[in-house]
């Protein structure tokens, strides 16, 4: 059974920095497409980042510029997140592809397999 755990996530003030992890457990390594997303009360879940085996990254619009996903390790990815605005408040949850998904975005959740219980980030304005 394939497990994430999610942390890093707190309460800063506007321009503030975080950078959140997410671990694998049940895999030897991180041999599939890896993504953030988030989540704010009374919206729908946003995707933010997607790290694909071959090191190929996309972020959404929103986060563009300020966000940076990557392997930490063999088992942990990061998010790396800068200039946080009131706007990036949510829970942010990490997800693996399925085996042999066919594409690593953020556009759409419909190939990730497995979730983390995910990690508030709180931005003070």
């Amino acid at each position: 059974e394939i497990e994430l755990e999610e942390s890093g996530g707190g309460s800063v003030q506007a321009g503030g920095s975080l950078t959140l992890s997410c671990e694998v457990n049940g895999l030897p390594y991180i041999s599939r497409c890896m993504a953030w997303f988030r989540q704010s009360p009374g919206k729908e879940r946003e995707g933010v980042a997607s790290l694909d085996t071959d090191g190929t990254t996309t972020y959404s619009d929103s986060v563009k510029g300020r966000f940076t996903i990557s392997k930490r390790n063999k088992y942990t990815v990061d998010l790396q997140m800068n200039d946080l605005g009131p706007e990036d408040t949510a829970v942010y949850s990490c997800a693996i592809a399925k085996a042999f998904a066919d594409q690593c975005t953020v556009t759409t959740d419909n190939q990730y397999r497995y979730w983390g219980q995910g990690t508030p980030v709180s931005v003070g304005s």
